[in-house]
């Protein structure tokens, strides 16, 4: 059957659609799926969704008077060297910078997974502590002196490379990387969705840089060798990581 009959066109008005009727080529080509992911070896845990984080920490004794503390500075500088791999080789949230975490930043982390992932075949687990790390402040228009103010909140901080939160289940990264990316941008410090490949191939990547790199004028070079009085200028976090850490 010609195309004249299948369209019942005159010939005059099909001479005028040809350019408006697209182009088919009529060539098989070789498919190629990828086999679906096996998830056996995930075992769901009772309690899928993450659990409450008090605001306030827990004394076993009640007698006991909160301390005041310090601000710890160095808790929130440098990289994480413990808690900075997925346990379940997964998904998560990692901190690509230092700062601090208060009791809203973890009502809106749960929240957030809470109304999105599908906790039939999903779960996810805290990767760090409740708040614990008193913080004072002072109330309005109070003079200079009188001693340390009030305990006012807790918070936990967090160092460059920490794990958040730890998503697994039987779920591609494409699924929840959107959701764990705009939970990531509410953080008050840089964070980002990641998967295990990615923390591999980043991994990689900062090993391949560090060793095919031809300008041998580096951060660590210049502070060690003391040019241009480096050492006098820099902080002293810079010492020990030569930049690269605020």
């Amino acid at each position: 059957m010609t195309l004249q009959k299948m369209l019942r066109f005159p010939t005059n008005q099909l001479s005028g659609c040809a350019a408006l009727l697209p182009q088919v080529n009529s060539v098989r080509g070789i498919k190629n799926f990828k086999p679906p992911i096996l998830y056996e070896h995930i075992q769901m845990p009772e309690r899928p969704k993450l659990h409450y984080i008090d605001r306030v920490p827990n004394y076993s004794n009640s007698q006991i008077r909160p301390p005041k503390m310090h601000k710890m500075l160095d808790l929130m500088r440098g990289p994480e060297t413990v808690h900075n791999k997925l346990i379940h080789k997964q998904y998560g949230i990692q901190a690509t910078g230092g700062g601090r975490m208060r009791f809203i930043h973890f009502e809106v982390i749960r929240m957030g997974l809470l109304r999105k992932l599908d906790w039939s075949r999903m779960f996810a687990i805290w990767r760090i502590d409740s708040p614990w790390q008193a913080v004072t402040k002072k109330g309005q228009g109070q003079r200079m002196g009188g001693g340390k103010g009030s305990i006012d909140h807790y918070i936990t901080p967090i160092r460059t490379g920490r794990i958040i939160i730890e998503i697994a289940g039987h779920c591609e990264y494409l699924e929840v990387k959107d959701i764990l990316s705009k939970i990531s941008a509410k953080l008050p410090f840089k964070a980002k969705a990641v998967s295990q490949e990615t923390l591999e191939w980043d991994a990689a990547k900062e090993k391949w840089q560090t060793e095919n790199n031809q300008n041998k004028y580096t951060m660590e070079y210049l502070i060690k060798n003391n040019m241009d009085d480096l050492q006098r200028k820099v902080k002293k976090i810079d010492h020990l990581y030569f930049g690269k850490y605020v």
